[in-house]
C-alpha cells in the first residue's frame, strides 16, 4: 500500500536554485570607479584585512541597515542637514555673485547630496557631545 504524496508547488529553475541554497549569494552589484577611487577602496579593504568583495559587501550592508536610533536623532539629522544646506547655499550664492557668476543647479544638488550624506553622522556626534559628561560640572549630590 502506497502513501499518497502531496504535490509540491511548481518552481522555476531560478527559484528552485535559490530555495535549495538559502543564504547563498546569487546576485551581483556593479559600479564604475576611477583608478584613484579603486585604489582608495582597495586600500581600505586591505587595511581591514578583507578581500575587496567582502569589504564592499559589509560596507554596503552596514550603510543600508543604518537607521536613526530614535526620533530625536532623525529630527536633529534633518535640522543639521537644513542648516548645512542653507549655510552653503548662501555662501556659494554670495561668492558666485561677487565674481559676477550664478550658482549653477549642479552646485545646488551637490550641496544637497553632501548634506544628506553627512547628516546622521553629524547628528550622532552632536548628541554624543551633548550627552557626554561635562568635566567642569560638579557631580550631583
Amino acid at each position: 500500500m502506497s502513501t499518497p504524496r502531496a504535490s509540491s508547488p511548481a518552481h522555476t529553475n531560478a527559484s528552485l536554485s535559490e530555495d535549495a541554497k538559502p543564504g547563498f549569494r546569487t546576485k551581483t552589484i556593479a559600479t564604475r570607479t576611477t583608478p584613484e577611487e579603486l585604489a582608495e577602496v582597495e586600500s581600505a579593504a586591505e587595511r581591514e584585512g578583507k578581500s575587496l568583495s567582502e569589504w564592499l559587501r559589509e560596507t554596503a550592508l552596514k550603510a543600508a541597515r543604518q537607521r536613526p536610533a530614535e526620533m530625536t536623532e532623525l529630527l536633529l539629522a534633518e535640522v543639521w542637514a537644513l542648516r548645512y544646506a542653507l549655510w552653503n547655499l548662501f555662501h556659494s550664492g554670495a561668492q558666485a555673485a561677487s565674481e559676477g557668476k550664478q550658482l549653477l543647479p549642479d552646485s545646488v544638488l551637490k550641496i544637497r547630496d553632501q548634506a544628506d550624506a553627512q547628516k546622521f553622522q553629524k547628528a550622532r556626534k552632536l548628541l554624543e557631545d551633548f550627552l557626554a559628561p561635562n568635566p567642569k560640572q560638579e557631580p550631583p549630590k
